[in-house]
Formats: structure tokens, C-alpha cells, sequence
């Protein structure tokens, strides 16, 4: 007896403009296509609410691994968000109002059977810098506010230390800090918009220079090889899209640890596909939005993450259904 293909519907940035050799989401197309699945594209604007149900419209997608034709859409479709089995949602920040709206609409879906990775309220629930919070633990000395003399006096104890916004990616507006810095007031002042705007302060940690560890994980257990991010020569980030470059590296034992005790809560938020970041022995983000760092691992080790991925929500859609 022929099982029927999964549906699944992926929300993502627009596809035309996804660098495929760095894409995440490309790799789970990839690899949904490589089981058989239906797999739908779409874009936030595609989904909306009427007559009570999540309506949206979609196309299906064709994927091939080439860097020149790399995707082939269907006719356009409507349906139910519902009528798909799982949904992905992989769309970037900005984490805006937008994207709050949207996953309120991805509930009402989920409500009506419907997979949506990861769980729409945990999407809400997790800030990306601010849930390390519930790891203590695990993280370097730590000051979440919006105000400047706080920063101030939080910088006179540590001496060194990076600000950030709490909305950001990539490495976007993160600033190094320390006491003689002749633009610390107006850096201070732009970063919390004079007081008005919550941000995250930290212990500079100097080991970034041995790289800002990308680390994922599949429902709470780790992938066991992790991309070091190493900074350019000269810059104090080392996200990729900052221009630092990636090495693979095992985790080691520190590493283990703090996905041991990250693990369990994803499970149960529902933060099946989480990207967590560490510097030396420091847990600084939990990346749930949008992860990446699939192809690069996958390059490096000959790994399938994807595949894992879509193994683990066929496995969990089966156990919803």
C-alpha cells in the first residue's frame, strides 16, 4: 500500500534571492523533495484569515542543487494552511510586529492539525539573545536594560563588554565597549534610542577569537560537529555575514553540557530545529527564528542535517495525527 506524500509548506524569504550554498532552508527543501513530499513555497504575505480558517496560497516547488537554475515554481494554489501536514516557518528577522501577526495566524493552523516548526508561541516566547536568561548557568555576566548608566555602570565592573540589540541578526549593530571608548555616549545613546529601547549587555569574552561556535540542534539533542565562526582580522564579530569564515569543529565537553541542559526545554517548547551559539565556555544566543549553518557542516562532514530534520517531523507529525 503506497503511503501519501507529506505536504509540506515552507514560509520563507523569497527563493529567487537565497544564496544556496549557505541556505538552510534550501537544504530542507532539498531534502523533503529527496522523500517524496509535496513541497509548497511561500512568502508571509501568502497566508491570511477568513471565514474563520487560515487560508493561504501556494506554489509547489522543484529543487536541484545548482547554483544557476536552483528552483522551478507550480501554478498557484489555494487551500487552508491546515490542508498541509507540516509547515516550516523560515522566515529572517526583523522579529517585527509582522512577524509576531504571522505566527498567531500559524497557532490557529496548528489548532486545526497542522505541524508548524518551530511552535508559533515559542517563536513569540523565545527572544533569541534574552532566553539564555533561563540559563544562567551557562552564560557570561549578562545586563538586559534600557538604561545608559546601568550600561555605564556595568561596564566600569567588566571593563569589556558588547552591546546589542535584542532584535538583531547576523552581527548587525553589535558594538564593543570599554571605558576609554571616546564614543560611548553617543553609542550608548543610539543603542538604547536615550533610554527608550531594552538592550543586552555582556562580558566581552576574548576566546571569539578561536570562533563563535554555531551549534544545532535537532529536538533538543545536538548535531556532534559545530561551525566555528573566526573573525576577520580586525573585526570584533564573527558571524558569517560579517565576514568571518567557518571551520568545523567537535563539540567538546563543555559544549555537551550546556545542550544537556538547553535540551529539554526546547522539547518542550517545541523548538525542534534550534540554533544555539557559544563562545569558549559560554552559551550567547539560542537562535529559533530562522538557524542556519546546515550546508557548511553537511559540506564539511558529509552530514545530512536535513535529512535528520525531516526524519524527526515525520516522526513527530505521526505521533500528532
Amino acid at each position: 500500500m503506497n503511503k501519501t506524500p507529506l505536504r509540506l509548506g515552507v514560509i520563507m524569504d523569497p527563493i529567487a534571492q537565497i544564496n544556496i550554498k549557505k541556505d538552510s532552508t534550501f537544504a530542507m527543501l532539498l531534502a523533503a523533495q529527496a522523500r517524496g513530499w509535496e513541497v509548497h513555497y511561500l512568502e508571509q504575505s501568502d497566508i491570511w484569515l477568513e471565514g474563520g480558517q487560515v487560508q493561504c496560497q501556494t506554489r509547489v516547488v522543484r529543487v536541484q542543487d545548482d547554483p544557476s537554475v536552483w528552483f522551478e515554481l507550480g501554478e498557484v494554489q489555494t487551500s487552508t494552511l491546515a490542508s498541509m501536514d507540516i509547515v516550516l516557518m523560515r522566515k529572517d528577522p526583523p522579529f517585527d510586529m509582522e512577524y509576531i501577526y504571522t505566527t498567531y495566524l500559524l497557532e490557529l493552523a496548528m489548532q486545526a492539525g497542522t505541524l508548524v516548526v518551530n511552535h508559533p508561541a515559542a517563536l513569540r516566547d523565545a527572544n533569541e539573545k534574552l532566553f539564555t536568561a533561563w540559563f544562567p548557568d551557562c552564560c557570561p555576566a549578562t545586563l538586559v536594560t534600557r538604561d545608559p548608566q546601568r550600561i555605564r555602570d556595568f561596564l566600569a565592573r567588566e571593563q569589556d563588554i558588547i552591546v546589542k540589540p535584542l532584535d538583531g541578526m547576523g552581527g548587525a549593530s553589535i558594538f564593543r565597549l570599554r571605558p576609554e571608548d571616546p564614543n560611548l555616549s553617543v553609542i550608548l545613546e543610539t543603542m538604547t534610542q536615550f533610554g527608550q529601547r531594552t538592550v543586552m549587555a555582556q562580558r566581552f569574552l576574548p576566546e571569539y577569537r578561536q570562533g563563535d561556535k554555531r551549534i544545532l540542534l535537532i529536538n533538543g539533542e545536538p548535531v556532534p560537529f559545530a561551525l566555528a565562526r573566526i573573525p576577520a582580522v580586525g573585526e570584533t564579530r564573527a558571524n558569517l555575514a560579517a565576514g568571518g569564515r567557518g571551520e568545523g569543529v567537535a563539540l567538546s565537553d563543555r559544549d555537551r553540557a550546556i545542550c544537556e541542559q538547553i535540551g529539554p526545554v526546547l522539547r518542550d517548547k517545541g523548538l525542534l530545529f534550534v540554533g544555539i551559539d557559544v563562545i569558549g565556555d559560554y552559551l550567547t544566543e539560542i537562535n529559533v527564528t530562522s538557524p542556519t549553518c546546515i550546508r557548511e557542516l553537511d559540506a564539511i562532514y558529509g552530514l545530512d542535517i536535513a535529512g535528520q530534520l525531516m526524519d524527526c517531523l515525520d516522526t513527530k507529525r505521526a505521533e500528532t495525527s
